[in-house]
């Protein structure tokens, strides 16, 4: 089957890459290869790549930028979405699509199903909402949150170098969710393909954390690996001690049981990915 990834330089693209399956041909594209704020190049650009399944991880992300930036968030998780979903329509193909947690808007006080109602909070998780409102029935959507992987650009590789260079740091205690390694999600979302899902499903590690938790758990972990000299004193902050132009979801679990239960996995709990992520970061240098 002819697959094509979007965002093929993002660490999901990245991973999806790294694990597809045999019976994918795969193809994968990025900014540089076709900007998809650009409509008709994009539709070129699928004209020539003809395939038949499309993994969309590509997304403008930039969660504060988007706040002054939203016509060109929209073109990107919206306009170009939609673009690939009509020409799937033609071609009888698939779009599978990655969305967030910020679609949801964190007032809730257990897992988010997929079926919860949507009322997002920023210019980011609304442009991502419309991207969802763009598939049809047989396309797949994969919502996730706190996506981290190997190399990329994280919260995971920020809170080491900042370890690094300081003794003490704060990080945000009061916004709960769950790390989500982008190695798994890059398995399910293959898993899925392959089982020709269509709707909603969710994918993140199993646990509890608050950017804080996460943050600790970076520090021994790392230290452990010998990745820092030393352990940094972290101190729990609110929210409010840390404005952001953006409005984050104080609550973003995601209920995955449908997904599991779909795949047959066991839950993997998010340190035991994260001890993972960093033995693979360890070996980057």
């Amino acid at each position: 089957m002819r697959v094509l990834i979007t965002g093929a330089n993002g660490q999901l693209g990245g991973a999806l890459q790294r694990l597809a399956p045999s019976w994918a041909e795969v193809s994968a594209i990025d900014v540089d290869d076709c900007d998809l704020t650009d409509i008709p190049m994009l539709r070129a650009r699928l004209s020539v790549e003809a395939p038949e399944l499309i993994l969309n991880a590509a997304a403008y992300t930039a969660v504060d930028k988007a706040e002054d930036d939203e016509d060109t968030a929209r073109a990107i998780n919206a306009g170009a979405v939609a673009a690939m979903v009509a020409a799937m329509a033609e071609s009888g193909g698939k779009v599978v699509h990655v969305s967030t947690d910020y679609v949801f808007d964190g007032s809730s006080s257990s897992p988010y199903p997929p079926d919860a109602p949507r009322v997002p909070q920023s210019a980011y998780g609304r442009t991502k909402a419309e991207g969802e409102d763009a598939l049809r029935a047989e396309d797949l959507l994969v919502r996730t949150a706190w996506v981290y992987e190997a190399g990329g650009a994280n919260f995971v590789r920020t809170m080491i170098r900042l370890m690094k260079e300081r003794d003490q740091l704060g990080v945000v205690a009061d916004q709960i969710g769950s790390p989500t390694w982008a190695t798994g999600l890059a398995q399910t979302i293959w898993g899925l393909a392959e089982k020709q899902a269509t709707g909603i499903f969710h994918h993140s590690d199993a646990g509890v954390a608050s950017w804080y938790d996460f943050a600790v758990a970076i520090a021994e972990e790392a230290h452990a690996l010998g990745m820092l000299a030393r352990l940094p004193l972290i101190r729990p902050i609110t929210t409010s001690d840390y404005p952001t132009p953006a409005k984050r979801p104080a609550f973003s679990l995601l209920d995955c049981r449908a997904t599991r239960a779909v795949l047959g996995q066991d839950p993997v709990h998010w340190r035991t990915n994260l001890r993972l992520m960093l033995k693979e970061e360890a070996k980057l240098g």
